[in-house]
């Protein structure tokens, strides 16, 4: 086995100095390959099955009866705990889980069905390290050998004869032990995002039926037409005529004096790319300028979806295809709230106009009746209702950190 200064990775725990070896993965493992069980599935059997339809761990299990079936099925095709199953074959046609490898924490509860190959390291590897080696840059080595055409595979034989560098066995368990708790870490924050999604759910259904009530409010909210609810309901074609817009507004795909702001623009997460316009057409469009905090509605189409707009770094004026919501009275966040509800969508679909592309009119959207509560009572509904959608997006954000961080090491580690 040789070693090179070349593979000697960008990070290193201290302590550890020596080059990692290159080998083929061949030579570090043993391996045998899963077989057609389809024909053995029942929900009611025992073994669950690992397969690339699953896209790691399947709902569907095999019949107890198979386990005493010797050398075809079972026993020979039983994965152990410790060894890790490969997926050789992508059903999705972008190659996207190619040579994705699990790790098996459980002994003899898993099969492995066709395409999916078993592989069990040899004394020189420790099984959480062959893990997050295989997936990390290890699979582009994998991903770059794909055949087929409608359905994309890989051979195992020939990953096989892919180089894979290593560390001695103490490094490696160093390593594996780090992203061990580092993916825990992710997971408990994708846990907490679910949980707090869960909670806003429950949060909205209680607060907006009047179940759950602030302390000192008794009263029930009262019947109001949106038109009275918002002061703005306005759109593009409300700042003149269509031979006007056409003649005193330009648009620009190159930065200008202020943003023209599209529903695809905040479907995209705010993240442009944008349209522009400049300040001649800006002050024309005077009807229809945004603020941070204004709501938009798309009234066709996608009917009844609604946007909270943010404070971006330059003026903005609203684009067409979408209508803009502004309350001087109630919470607008309370409001952005009270718009996504169940009985709003309702609402909103009745009012609807079918056809190929479903419209529907600022008229028929104002006269809508909903239930509002006094203003101090929305505030502190919309406040809350702030609160818990930050705590949400600042979990979002760590988690995003989490996994730019654990690509960054795999990148750094596994050379």
């Amino acid at each position: 086995m040789s070693k090179d200064v070349k593979n000697v990775p960008a990070l290193r725990f201290k302590g550890y100095s020596d080059a990692w070896e290159k080998r083929k993965l061949g030579e570090l493992i043993d391996h045998k390959s899963g077989k057609a069980i389809e024909k053995y599935f029942d929900n009611d059997g025992a073994l669950k099955v690992i397969s690339i339809g699953s896209y790691g761990l399947d709902n569907r299990y095999v019949d107890q009866g198979i386990r005493a079936i010797s050398n075809t099925i079972t026993q020979s095709r039983i994965i152990n705990k410790n060894e890790l199953a490969m997926v050789l074959n992508d059903k999705t046609a972008n190659g996207s889980i190619i040579g994705r490898t699990l790790l098996i924490q459980r002994d003899r509860e898993y099969v492995a069905n066709q395409r999916t190959e078993i592989i069990h390291p040899k004394d020189m590897l420790d099984s959480g390290f062959t893990y997050f080696a295989l997936n990390g840059i290890f699979r582009n080595s994998v991903k770059k050998i794909v055949q087929g055409g409608t359905q994309i595979y890989v051979n195992f034989s020939a990953i096989a004869l892919l180089p894979l560098k290593i560390p001695t066995l103490s490094e490696q368990k160093k390593i594996q032990d780090f992203f061990k708790i580092l993916t825990h870490l992710i997971a408990a924050t994708q846990d907490s995002i679910e949980a707090l999604g869960q909670a806003k759910k429950a949060l909205l259904q209680h607060l907006f039926d009047q179940s759950w009530r602030f302390k000192g409010y008794s009263d029930p909210w009262e019947k109001r037409e949106l038109g009275e609810i918002f002061n703005v309901v306005t759109d593009y074609v409300a700042n003149g005529s269509f031979k006007s817009l056409r003649q005193r507004v330009s648009t620009y795909s190159n930065p200008n004096f202020a943003y023209m702001i599209r529903l695809q623009d905040a479907s995209n997460n705010w993240k442009g790319p944008w349209l522009y316009t400049d300040q001649q057409s800006y002050s024309f469009l005077a009807k229809t300028k945004l603020h941070p905090g204004d709501i938009l509605m798309s009234n066709v189409g996608s009917v009844g979806k609604f946007f909270l707009v943010p404070d971006l770094d330059r003026p903005m004026t609203l684009a067409p295809n979408a209508v803009l919501l502004r309350s001087m009275t109630y919470s607008t966040y309370f409001l952005f709230q009270l718009l996504q509800t169940s009985s709003m969508t309702e609402s909103i679909n009745e009012k609807t106009t079918p056809g190929v592309q479903q419209k529907i009119n600022k008229t028929d959207f104002k006269k809508i009746i909903t239930n509002v509560p006094t203003l101090n009572e929305s505030s502190m509904v919309g406040q809350m209702l702030f609160l818990l959608d930050n705590l949400i997006a600042a979990t979002q954000s760590r988690l995003s950190s989490l996994e730019s961080l654990k690509k960054s090491l795999l990148q750094d580690l596994f050379i």
